[in-house]
């Protein structure tokens, strides 16, 4: 990927996988190999799962890898999908309210250590600095060292439901959004990209369409569409087998997911195909004529929007991968100014 081009390498944070997939559990200390062995394209954090974290803790593993790969890792938050390893670390996720007050309280610290030299806070869930004795006087600020040498802190966040609530404080902090892609059905959500932008104006961040947005969408390249909805069929499955009882798949009913784990009605059952992803548009597949056709067609309706990522569902055999992003390299990005995304499952 760095020799062919692409931008950015988005990575995942998880945690107790057995299952095999989604297996790095820092990845800002990755990112920091990785910069490292590569000469050019930057290390996304896709993303750092705040409530998994101290805050200040984040800060600083962020501002070292900032400093280490000479300003080569992006930052980037979410609040954690899996019960799994969110609540083995103590914080909440089944009460969604309390998952997402410790968030927000986590990113607002996060930002207050990036942008001042020192600083207090006083939440809910905080007290930084706590009211000790230190050195002859009583502590009130604290200073986080060290501190991210590229201010301001480009940071990304996934959008699922995009509540206005949630929209709006991407917006305060000037957090930019990732719609669809990886773990998540891909493509644009219009409804999603409107509010986005709306969000964004009421905070006084004046935005066209797709501005501050990345749309993600899987992708297989072939000589024919339907060689290609053949091919990639099968992966596009075990995806959905991965992710659709995290009810990260907007399509699929509680009935369905219920079916998904019964091997005797799965095979059978009116489940989500890939052709119903491709047909929305959330799947690229096809010649890299018709791909290089819809992006364009993107491009033209949201004219704002400035890069996008692909990648590819979780299984993709790792020889596929490097073909399909080989390919992707060679025969769609030359039509685009810029470089494009890439996120690969950390299978």
């Amino acid at each position: 990927m760095d020799r062919l081009g692409f931008d950015t390498f988005w990575m995942a944070e998880h945690h107790f996988q057995p299952e095999g997939y989604e297996c790095i559990p820092n990845i800002l200390m990755m990112a920091v190999h990785l910069a490292h062995v590569t000469e050019n394209i930057k290390i996304g954090c896709g993303f750092n799962i705040a409530p998994m974290w101290h805050p200040l803790r984040l800060a600083e593993d962020f501002a070292t890898a900032d400093i280490l790969t000479q300003g080569r890792t992006v930052f980037g938050v979410g609040r954690g999908y899996h019960t799994r390893e969110v609540e083995s670390f103590a914080s909440p996720l089944l009460d969604q309210a309390a998952n997402r007050d410790l968030f927000e309280e986590q990113v607002d610290v996060i930002f207050k250590a990036f942008n001042n030299e020192s600083f207090s806070h006083h939440g809910k869930n905080y007290d930084i600095p706590p009211d000790v004795p230190y050195r002859g006087y009583d502590l009130k600020e604290i200073t986080l060292v060290p501190r991210p040498v590229n201010l301001p802190v480009e940071c990304w966040q996934p959008i699922q439901g995009g509540t206005p609530r949630a929209l709006d404080f991407m917006a305060k902090h000037d957090i930019k959004g990732v719609i669809g892609g990886g773990v998540a059905e891909g493509g644009a959500m219009d409804d999603v990209v409107n509010a986005f932008r709306d969000a964004r104006n009421r905070a006084g961040r004046e935005s066209e369409l797709g501005e501050g947005l990345s749309f993600g969408f899987h992708f297989y390249l072939d000589d024919s569409q339907q060689h290609a909805i053949q091919t990639a069929g099968k992966f596009y499955e075990e995806n959905l087998k991965m992710f659709g009882p995290l009810r990260l798949v907007r399509a699929l009913s509680d009935e369905q997911i219920d079916i998904m784990s019964d091997p005797s009605k799965a095979p059978t059952a009116d489940l989500p195909r890939i052709e119903g992803a491709v047909e929305a548009g959330g799947f690229l597949a096809g010649p890299p004529d018709l791909v290089v056709e819809q992006l364009k067609k993107l491009e033209e309706r949201y004219p704002a929007l400035d890069r996008v990522s692909v990648s590819h569902p979780v299984g993709t055999p790792w020889a596929i991968i490097q073909e399909q992003l080989q390919r992707f390299a060679e025969e769609v990005m030359p039509a685009f100014k810029g470089k494009v995304e890439a996120t690969v499952p950390a299978d």
